[in-house]
């Protein structure tokens, strides 16, 4: 069972108020309208009608509402059973304009839905692979996730389409007061206040748009000019499929899949105050409703679907990650492809006011990707991992243009930073996982303080094998006071031999030695006796070591003893 955070207000099985809960869908839907943007783009591409592009918006509405709730689902093979809205994913950008720049929108659809497929059959064994998804590689792919975004991000806030364009200050000071309301909201407000920090702060920024003139009357026209209720003309929906783009489709695939895998080991670590590794048969359940997210979205006519992890940094921002909000999230997201009026209020969101919004966002996202990777010991080997996935990711945005001529094949790797770092991350920790042992051995001369050799031997163990500090931690006093403690057993002049054996779920030491048998008292024994018989100190060091330790198990031949102490990792 789960131990709620003392930071949230409402937990994942909570159920808040329905006001509450509609205000708080209405912020998780201004996220979402920003997938609108890759929309735009991958049709405007195809020279497609802005009749057509709000169709295709209208589905993915549709599909993004739909796929929201299979995601909250907490029971049966479908949904991770956390509040994370599915949006338009712009790790298929690319891929999706290649798509339909050579086979038009019906290959688009027909990708889409393979997509889903190869992802949905890779949460099906998602629970056997915990070696390419460890904590650090999971926080690399959240942290690239977030800073993903700041390009897009800097962009809006400043209020320009592109590098070139001149910044106004009008759009500047929208973005300012609408990121200081919310960080303002978030920090010094009291009660439930926080819980609608996002909507306070992109009220405001509405209100500072209109009177700076950022946001014009014509835009404004749009939603009294839009009509109440219409129905999306879905005649363009058809689908065709082509074996050449099978390659582009799985990489990209599998960086948004990793993408998702990131995104719901957040959710489990906000949830959870005792979170110490990611659920991965959870996981896989939350993939498989990622990967039919994608099925649905190309069957309903609209572009590939990922987990939106903005989502999941505002539920971190405002302390409510019930389950319950991603009902009504979903619900009014396929309501408002039929209510344009509606629509178009989130549509006309003036871009500073976004941008403001997203680094809120951001913030939360950035720092839990570091916090899941500080999860470990980081040695070399994973240091290495994690700068390096970072570092050539982050060169991607940098320098846009510098990986344009590289071989057709090799073009879906460099897509987006995002790929960049996920194919980096996944390759650089299978190839340093050479040469680990999983197995080490001290040998500790009695006689000898074994403090230093004990924490030298575990500390470098613990940092190539990626363990949890405190596992580590607990494992070097149980060790330690061990050692000390057999100068009270009768052992004299004879060796003890410690064995280390790690994997993904435990940490085993096993303690082999010649002389009397270590108790272990699960009780704390009397101090009075401790001081009046000094061979009493032993009873204490059995007590400490049986609290550090989850399982002892003990055996003895002759006078050769052996110790067993398991820790769960």
């Amino acid at each position: 069972m789960a131990e709620k955070p003392a930071n949230l207000l409402y937990g994942v099985d909570d159920r808040p108020p329905v006001g509450i809960c509609l205000i708080l869908a209405i912020q998780h839907i201004f996220f979402l309208t920003s997938g609108f943007i890759v929309v735009a783009i991958v049709l405007g591409q195809m020279g497609c009608s802005p009749d057509l592009i709000r169709n295709v918006v209208s589905m993915t509405m549709v599909a993004g509402g739909i796929a929201t709730i299979l995601q909250a689902l907490k029971r049966g093979p479908v949904g991770s059973g956390y509040l994370c809205t599915e949006g338009t994913d712009p790790s298929f950008l690319s891929v999706s304009v290649l798509a339909g720049t050579t086979g038009g929108l019906p290959l688009i659809f027909g990708m889409t839905i393979v997509s889903g497929v190869i992802e949905c059959l890779l949460s099906r064994i998602m629970h056997r692979l915990r070696v390419i998804f460890p904590p650090d590689v999971a926080g690399v792919v959240l942290t690239m996730v977030g800073l993903n975004i700041v390009p897009i991000m800097i962009l809006d806030f400043m209020g320009v389409k592109d590098k070139n364009s001149p910044i106004e200050t009008a759009n500047v000071l929208v973005a300012v007061i609408t990121l200081a309301i919310m960080v303002g909201t978030s920090v010094w407000s009291k009660g439930k206040l926080r819980l609608y920090s996002v909507i306070i702060g992109i009220a405001g920024g509405y209100t500072a748009s209109i009177l700076l003139g950022v946001l014009t009357p014509s835009q404004m026209r749009e939603i009294s000019d839009a009509p109440v209720l219409s129905f999306p003309n879905i005649s363009y929906i058809r689908y065709s499929f082509d074996p050449a783009l099978l390659i582009p489709i799985i990489i990209v695939t599998l960086a948004s899949t990793l993408k998702s895998v990131a995104s719901i080991t957040m959710c489990q670590k906000i949830n959870d105050a005792a979170w110490v590794r990611p659920n991965l048969i959870n996981i896989g359940k939350g993939t498989f409703a990622d990967g039919l997210a994608s099925v649905i979205g190309g069957g309903l006519g609209a572009l590939g679907k990922s987990l939106y992890a903005a989502s999941v940094g505002l539920s971190v921002a405002t302390g409510a990650t019930s389950r319950i909000i991603a009902f009504y999230t979903g619900g009014l997201f396929v309501a408002l492809a039929f209510l344009p009026k509606l629509a178009a209020v989130f549509s006309i969101m003036p871009r500073p006011v976004m941008g403001g919004a997203l680094v809120y966002m951001v913030c939360f996202m950035v720092i839990s990707g570091i916090q899941i990777m500080t999860s470990r010991m980081i040695d070399n080997r994973r240091t290495f991992i994690i700068a390096v996935s970072l570092i050539f990711g982050m060169s991607v945005d940098i320098f846009p243009d510098l990986y344009r001529h590289v071989h057709p094949f090799l073009k879906p790797f460099f897509s987006s930073s995002l790929t960049v770092t996920t194919v980096l991350a996944v390759g650089l920790n299978l190839v340093m996982r050479i040469g680990i042992s999983r197995k080490e051995t001290l040998e500790l001369a009695p006689g000898v303080d074994p403090s230093d050799k004990v924490f030298k031997f575990m500390e470098g163990l613990g940092a190539a094998w990626g363990a949890r500090k405190d596992v580590i931690y607990k494992a070097m006093a149980a060790m330690n006071e061990f050692a000390e403690a057999i100068a009270h057993n009768g052992l004299k002049g004879r060796k003890i031999v410690m064995t280390a054996v790690f994997d993904e779920l435990s940490l085993n030491v096993r303690i082999n030695y010649e002389g009397r048998m270590m108790e272990f008292p699960t009780e704390r024994p009397d101090i009075g006796a401790i001081v009046a018989d000094p061979g009493a100190l032993a009873m204490m060091s059995g007590f400490l070591v049986r609290h550090y330790a989850d399982k002892i198990k003990t055996s003895r031949d002759g006078d050769k003893c052996r110790v067993d102490l398991h820790f769960e990792h």
